[in-house]
Order: structure tokens, then C-alpha cells, then sequence
């Protein structure tokens, strides 16, 4: 990958979920440089406007306007927003087919400005559709980083947080898998400030595994609820973006929950899926395989295989 002198984002989709994030990037500072592309350019332009309005009250001014798919070509980031929405009562699956044409069309548009940066997708079902992204992109599978398990990792630590009376950030705990009905909570591996979950339950009598097992149920089904409750589910997942534009723009070598492309990780094989992994300025450093219980492992294995069978149609012969 070329090294850029300037931290550009381009985001192409200024829907919810875009428009939130381009919102997080500006407050904060975390780019040089924002492009909004959308089919909707009067949209574009508008929120291009609006947010370069409020750019005095930004930690650090950061350039924002609307622009092509040509600016693409110098771009660090190109995080993809755009495609059909979930509505209520549709999984995130059901997207597969309206959602796979809108990207072929875009990362095509994209790789032809002589893009050679990163790309980072938002859009439902993220893992299908990141996979899909790799594969219209040529780019190597490391530059293709998917949202993936971020944002249901970040619930599920807050939910375990209120449960624990602690602070989010001191919940070290990870949902893997697929974004969506098949993903699991990894508990043998989950604690609060090093102490084990499973140790404080056995220690404390108030605690119990059927709260826990509850809990969960709420993280997984969490977008639905929120979808039900207000049309569609943006402000999480675009912090949770802005998150990963931040580890790549600043090469910290973080450890995210994101969809990466795995190579026998987990007993696993050519399939995007949501896992721990460092991410860095040249994308995915490196895969952290963390020590799945045998019921964890058959978890993961299904989930895997649920997403495999989606994308045999499409891209596997």
C-alpha cells in the first residue's frame, strides 16, 4: 500500500449511518480530510454544508466537502455506508441480493479512481458484503476490513457493565461471528478488570449465569428492538466506525472485533466473519485467536458456515 501524506476519508452512502459517522469523525478530529459521496448529491452537499458550519467548535478543523468517486484515488479510507436499510422484521441476511449489485457497482467506481487505500464497510449483512468487497476489489484481504462484531461487543460490554456496576471500559469481553443471529458470546474468555465472570459468579451468590444468558439475548436482538423503537439503528455503529478509522489513521495496533478474512484461524477458511484482530495502518495486522470452550467452538463453526452457504452462490465454485 502507498503511504498518503494526507489522512483522507472518503465515506460514500450520507444515510444515518454515514452521516452519524462523518458527524463523529468531525467532533473527533480524527481526519484530515472528509469526502461524502452519495446518489443523493443534493443529500451530500447538504450535510458537506451543515457540518463544515460547525467546524469552529471542532477540536481541529478538518476539511469536509462533497466530491466524486475521483477522490477516491488519494484517499487512506474509503468506508462504504451506502445500500438498502434492514426494516423491520428483516434479518440482516435478507439484504444479501439488493445489497450485493449496489456494491459491485461502487467498489468498481471506486478501484477505477486508482484507489489503493483501505476499505471499511458499515452496510448490512457486513460480513457477505465485505467479503463481496474483497473480491470486486482485488485488494489484498488485509486492506478489506468489515464492521463486523464491533458494535455488538460494545454492547455487550455495557450491558455488562450495568450488570457488574463497573465501567464499560473495564469489561474485557468479545461477541464473535456473524453480525447478526448467529453470533456468540465468548464467556470463557469475558472478565471484569482480569477477575473471571465465570469466577465472580461462583464467588458472589447475587450474580447468576441466567441473568448473563439474558443479556445476551439482549445484545444479539438489540438492533431489532432499536429498529422497532426508532426506524433503524446509526449513532452505535458509526462511533464504533470512527473507532477503526481512528486505529488505522494513527497505526495503534488496537485490538477490535472486526470482520477479517480467515486462513484457518479458528479451524476456519475463506470466509469474512467478526473475530478480534490488531488493526493498523496497513489494515489487519494480525488475527487473535482466543481459547474457544468446545461449546464456543461449535458456535462459531455453525455461524461460520451459515455465512458460507450465503456467499457459495455468488463467489465460491
Amino acid at each position: 500500500m502507498m503511504e498518503r501524506n494526507i489522512k483522507r476519508v472518503v465515506l460514500i452512502g450520507a444515510g444515518a449511518v454515514g452521516s452519524s459517522y462523518a458527524f463523529a469523525l468531525l467532533n473527533q478530529s480524527i481526519t484530515e480530510e472528509l469526502v461524502i459521496i452519495d446518489a443523493n448529491e443534493d443529500k451530500a452537499m447538504g450535510d458537506a454544508m451543515d457540518l463544515n458550519h460547525g467546524k469552529v467548535f471542532a477540536p481541529n478543523p478538518t476539511k469536509t466537502w462533497y466530491g466524486s468517486y475521483e477522490d477516491c484515488k488519494d484517499a487512506a479510507i474509503v468506508c462504504i455506508c451506502a445500500g438498502a436499510n434492514q426494516k423491520p422484521g428483516e434479518t440482516r441476511l435478507d439484504l444479501v441480493e439488493k445489497n450485493l449489485k449496489i456494491f459491485k457497482s461502487i467498489v468498481d467506481e471506486v478501484m477505477a479512481s486508482g484507489f489503493d487505500g483501505i476499505f471499511l464497510v458499515a452496510t448490512n449483512p457486513v460480513d457477505i458484503l465485505t467479503y463481496a468487497t474483497w473480491k470486486y476489489s482485488g485488494l489484498p484481504k488485509e486492506r478489506v476490513i468489515g464492521s463486523g462484531t464491533i458494535l455488538d461487543s460494545a454492547r455487550f460490554r455495557f450491558l455488562l457493565g450495568d450488570y457488574f456496576d463497573v465501567a464499560p471500559a473495564n469489561v474485557h469481553a468479545h461477541i464473535i461471528g456473524e453480525h447478526g443471529d448467529t453470533e456468540l458470546p465468548v464467556w470463557s474468555q469475558a472478565d471484569i478488570g482480569g477477575v473471571p465472570i465465570h469466577t465472580l459468579i461462583k464467588r458472589h451468590e447475587h450474580y447468576r449465569m441466567e441473568d448473563l444468558d439474558e443479556l445476551f439475548v439482549n445484545v444479539r436482538d438489540a438492533a431489532y428492538h432499536i429498529i422497532d423503537k426508532k426506524g433503524a439503528t446509526y449513532y452505535g455503529i458509526a462511533m464504533g466506525l470512527a473507532r477503526i478509522t481512528k486505529a488505522i489513521l494513527t497505526n495503534e495496533n488496537s485490538i477490535l472485533t472486526v470482520s477479517t478474512y480467515l486462513e484457518g484461524q479458528y479451524g476456519e477458511e475463506d470466509v469474512y466473519i467478526g473475530v478480534p484482530a490488531v488493526v493498523n495502518r496497513n489494515g489487519i495486522r494480525d488475527i487473535v485467536e482466543l481459547t474457544l470452550s468446545e461449546k464456543e467452538q461449535e458456535q462459531f463453526t455453525h455461524s461460520a458456515g451459515v455465512l458460507r452457504k450465503i456467499l457459495a452462490p455468488h463467489f465460491i465454485k
